[in-house]
This record gives structure tokens, sequence and C-alpha cells, in this order.
């Protein structure tokens, strides 16, 4: 269907390619770009979405906006993948390890360590020099764009019952996006992996069929996983990325100004983004802790040991290690 096109003084919804409308996307046809994402109203990738939203509308007097689908009401990110290659929906937010699913390259900014922190992977993540080969490399295959990413933060592993180191985490079925390398990541740690859409972690926690996952904190507050895995350790396993995914047929079929407008504020999008990102952690983990969650501290150092052989393990080629070798090089300190 691509984006819903509407031209003005009908109310006819018109399908594939902005022609059909007679004018282009600059001219006086209305854009509705539908949005798939898995989280709430209250988080700060809706927030986010919802003021992209605002700007696009007032800079285009009305003419272009988002619809965002939130709580995966579109359906489950591999679903939502389908929907994005298929021109069925517009733009989605999407996982790290899904997208790995598509492209084992994608895996290399999914690996443990290879951010610092979430001053070093912003920068990278919108940096063509580095990424802009990777970000296109769907486009034939999956007709899919990456336009850049939302930080999650650090993902850290939280559970039911109070653990004090890696030792406790023997048999703990914890629940991973699925990839290969989260598998992987959490067998290093000791834990059970169990793939599960994020919409159903939290009955599975409270029904004991998970008895934890690792999330950043503001999923945990949101989602209200405190209430059933009280205890949000520091293991600060992976500093997290969603990408904003668009159909390649969408962004093609779109006026140059108004694909260039759509770029240009999603730079704005992903710096708003950090900014609240920033607030909603200190404020997830306030009231986590005052829903009764407790922080613990576990061995930072035996858990970069445990997580050190995954580099040579999964990054097998000359493009993941070129990759890799980029995005450390960007890390702050390591310049020149």
């Amino acid at each position: 269907m691509g984006p819903r096109i509407v031209a003005l003084g009908t109310v006819m919804v018109v399908g594939l390619g902005l022609t059909a409308c007679g004018g282009g996307g600059a001219g006086s046809d209305v854009i509705i770009l539908r949005v798939a994402l898995n989280q709430t109203e209250t988080h700060p990738s809706y927030v986010a979405l919802a003021n992209y939203s605002d700007r696009l509308e007032e800079q285009t007097d009305g003419r272009m906006r988002l619809d965002i689908f939130p709580n995966e009401t579109l359906g489950a990110q591999a679903e939502v993948l389908q929907l994005l290659s298929d021109n069925i929906i517009d733009l989605g937010i999407i996982s790290g390890s899904q997208m790995e699913n598509l492209s084992a390259d994608f895996l290399v900014l999914n690996m443990p360590g290879v951010f610092d922190s979430v001053e070093h992977q912003m920068p990278v993540v919108h940096d063509p020099a580095i990424v802009g080969d990777l970000y296109t490399s769907l486009e034939g295959s999956n007709d899919i764009t990456v336009m850049g990413g939302f930080t999650q933060g650090s993902r850290n592993i939280y559970v039911k019952n109070e653990i004090s180191s890696l030792a406790d985490l023997d048999g703990v079925k914890i629940r991973v996006q699925e990839s290969e390398l989260n598998l992987a990541m959490i067998r290093a740690l000791g834990g059970s992996p169990t793939p599960m859409a994020f919409g159903e972690v939290y009955t599975a926690l409270q029904s004991g069929v998970l008895d934890g996952a690792e999330n950043n904190e503001v999923s945990f507050f949101t989602q209200k996983h405190f209430e059933v895995a009280p205890y949000y350790t520091n293991s600060n396993h992976l500093v997290g990325l969603d990408y904003m995914v668009a159909s390649t047929e969408m962004l093609e079929g779109l006026d140059p100004a108004d694909r260039q407008l759509l770029e240009d504020e999603w730079i704005n999008t992903y710096q708003d983004h950090t900014q609240l990102w920033d607030a909603a952690t200190q404020e997830a983990i306030d009231g986590a802790k005052a829903g009764g969650a407790q922080w613990i501290e576990i061995d930072q150092a035996e858990v970069q040991e445990a997580l050190a052989p995954l580099a040579d393990e999964f990054l097998t080629t000359p493009t993941q290690r070129e990759l890799y070798d980029k995005i450390r090089a960007a890390a702050p300190g390591q310049e020149g």
C-alpha cells in the first residue's frame, strides 16, 4: 500500500506511488506515514516519534505526518519487517537483533563492548562514513532502508530471585531477543536463553515460564516488569540500539524535498530521543525502586571476561571486522 496519500478536497486514500494523486508529495497531497512501535505511549521512543510528527506537520502546513501504532499493534517485530518489505507500512522501530536475522553485518553494532556508551553510540550510528553501506545493504533484497537509530541505553539482566554473581544465573531462564548472538551472550553469562516476543514477557515472568529478562531501565519500568522480577543487576552487557527502518519503495516515491525533510527531521528526532532517554532512565530507576525493585551490583570484570570470546566467535568476515574496527576507532579517547 505504501504511505497513505490523500488528495486535498477528497476522502480517497491512494495506494502505491505519490504520482497517483497527480502532483507529487510536495504539492497538494497529504502524506500519512504509518509507523510500527513495540513500546507504550509513555516510552521515549513514542514521545520522540510524536514530536517528529508534529515537526513534519508544522513544516509542511499539515501535509505530512506520522500515524504511530504502539504496543505491537501491527504485530511482533519480525512481522513488522515483512510489512515494511511488502510496502504495507512505511516506517518501523526495529531492534538490532531482528536486523541481524536479515544480515549478519548488523550484529557488529549489537556486539557486547562495541560501544562504550550512548555518547559513543549515537554519533556512530548516524555517520554515513561508518554505517552508510550497511544501511542501504538491504534495499535490493528486502526493499528496506535504515535511516538511523534510537539508543536503548545500557541493557542489564533482571530476575525474580536475588543473585550476587554470574554463578547464580546457572539454569536461570532469561528472555532474549531472538538472534544467535543474544543466545550466545546469555549462555556466556551462565543463563538459559529463552527467545520470546517483547509483549509476552510480563505474563511469562508472572507465570514462571521465565525467571528473568535483560533490558534497559526504561523498559523494566514502563512494562512493569519490576512487579514480577524485582532484582535489577548492573551487568551492562550491551548498549542497545533500535533502528528506524523505512520502506525503500516509500522513500523513493516521495518528492525529493519531502524525503529531505523526513531525513533532516530524523536527525532532530534521534537527538530529542537521547535527551528524553536520559530523563526517562532516571525516572524509571526512581519509579521502580519506589515500586519495590532492588539494584544488585555484580562484578563487572567477571562480566567482561565472560563475554570477551564472543567477538572472535561471531565476527567472521572482513566486512564485519572492518566495521567493528571503525566503530571502536570512533570511541571517545580513541581518535587519532
